[in-house]
């Protein structure tokens, strides 16, 4: 087949291309010819994979006005789930038109209307875990941070957080991430004045952020909402201890009752739980001992064989109104690449 992502960055270290980039990979392996680019410009393609509702909208509507009888997916992100799709009409109307949603995480649910649920699929984000064994520090407990310098990051939570340790604390924060914008370096830089205990990075590359998780102790996620955190996936194949706020996206991949949450915002119980991670080895092995449970989850062998089944729906009859808000859909008439339809 021929396969067009659509995401809204490219070329970047921003969630959307680092999966666009990832599920190209995994579609070549299958057989199949993917190209991808911010916008739909009239190619020619038999599947259209769009990332972003509200910011790929333009290249869904263009698609479904030129094709309307071929198939449609559009992956779900954090700022559709728990923001857009709540006001924004084109979110929405471009979710009506895909034949399948893709999810990243299962509680992204409970976000949609139940007419829409049936055509849900939950692709969760694989990692490679690194050979390579990078020693940790004996004297610090090292806390990283990774995530670009945007508000719906709340990226300065963990800094603030360790601000409130006592003196005789050795937890250090480490951030990477790139600031979007230039008041966002500026606080970055004054944070590092001012606070000994954090260090910001700036940009970094995928194998960068990979070591320097291997170096870290614990991973703090601070967002206010996301939609499947790739970072997450990375820290749980690293058998790296998470803490996150308790918000969906991060439910969804950690389950309900991971120990190592706090609600957005609450700085102090941040850094109690930093505080808990430096003195009470227990509960950092615990947390541990958790994201090495849930690390198979995110092997790559298991998104290819998610992806290699979504695919083979396409030649499958659908359930009857399984995607009844799709213009175009025949209950039980399968997808033909000669004469391609709607499934």
């Amino acid at each position: 087949m021929r396969i067009q992502l659509i995401s809204p960055a490219l070329r970047s270290h921003k969630g959307n291309w680092v999966t666009a980039e990832r599920w190209s990979r995994i579609l070549r392996r299958l057989g199949h010819r993917i190209s991808i680019s911010q916008e739909y410009a009239g190619e020619s393609c038999d599947l259209l994979v769009a990332l972003h509702a509200r910011k790929s909208f333009a290249s869904i509507e263009r698609f479904q006005l030129e094709h309307p009888r071929r198939p449609l997916f559009l992956t779900l992100t954090g700022t559709d789930l728990y923001r857009d799709i709540r006001f924004d009409e084109d979110s929405r109307q471009a979710m009506r038109w895909a034949d399948r949603l893709i999810l990243l995480q299962p509680l992204g649910r409970d976000e949609l209307v139940p007419a829409l649920r049936d055509k849900t699929r939950v692709i969760r984000q694989s990692a490679v875990r690194t050979r390579s064994r990078v020693p940790k520090s004996r004297r610090w407990l090292d806390v990283c941070v990774v995530g670009h310098l945007r508000p719906v990051k709340d990226p300065f939570r963990t800094a603030a957080a360790a601000r409130l340790l006592p003196g005789t604390s050795r937890v250090r924060v480490v951030h990477a991430g790139g600031a979007l914008s230039q008041e966002m370096e500026k606080r970055a830089r004054v944070e590092m004045a001012e606070n000994p205990r954090y260090k910001w990075l700036g940009d970094r590359s995928r194998w960068q952020v990979r070591r320097l998780m291997e170096r870290s102790h614990v991973m703090v996620l601070s967002s206010k909402l996301e939609g499947g955190a790739n970072v997450v996936s990375e820290a749980l194949v690293a058998r790296l201890p998470v803490i996150s706020t308790r918000i969906s996206g991060s439910i969804g991949m950690l389950g309900e009752d991971h120990p190592g949450y706090f609600e957005v915002g609450d700085t102090e119980a941040l850094a109690a739980l930093m505080s808990r991670c430096e003195t009470d080895s227990g509960f950092l092995r615990e947390l541990e001992r958790r994201s090495r449970e849930l690390a198979p989850l995110y092997d790559p062998a298991r998104e290819e064989e998610v992806w290699k089944d979504l695919l083979a729906e396409l030649s499958r009859p659908s359930p009857a109104g399984a995607i009844e808000s799709s213009p175009g859909f025949q209950p039980g008439v399968a997808w033909d690449l000669n004469r391609p339809r709607r499934f």
